[in-house]
Formats: structure tokens, sequence, C-alpha cells
């Protein structure tokens, strides 16, 4: 039981040192998030249409 209590008043010990980000910059963080994210959809979703369209063209030609 004295091991658990050591821990759990490590953690805390170690929570009031993290440098939490403030609101301005988790707005700013989760733009660039979502932002990526959209990105990364669209990138794909064009990179299937174009394999799917060019792998209709090659079954077609055969």
């Amino acid at each position: 039981m004295e091991k658990i209590k050591k821990f759990f008043a490590g953690v805390k010990k170690e929570m009031e040192r993290v440098r939490w980000p403030k609101k301005k910059d988790m707005v700013k963080y989760s733009i660039a998030v979502l932002v990526c994210i959209i990105f990364f959809a669209a990138f794909f979703v064009a990179s299937d249409f174009i394999i799917a369209g060019a792998r209709s063209l090659a079954e077609g030609l055969k």
C-alpha cells in the first residue's frame, strides 16, 4: 500500500511540473490538426479515384 501512495505522490509532483498550453495555443493546434486531417483525407480520396480510374482503364483494354 505504501508503494501505491508513493507512486501517486510522484505522479502529483510530476503533474505540477507540466507546462500546460494556453487556450489560444490549443485553438491554434486544434485548427492545425483539423487542416492536416482534411488535407490528407482529400489527398487519399483523390488518390483512390485516380487509382480506381486507372484500374478501370486497364481492365477495359484487356
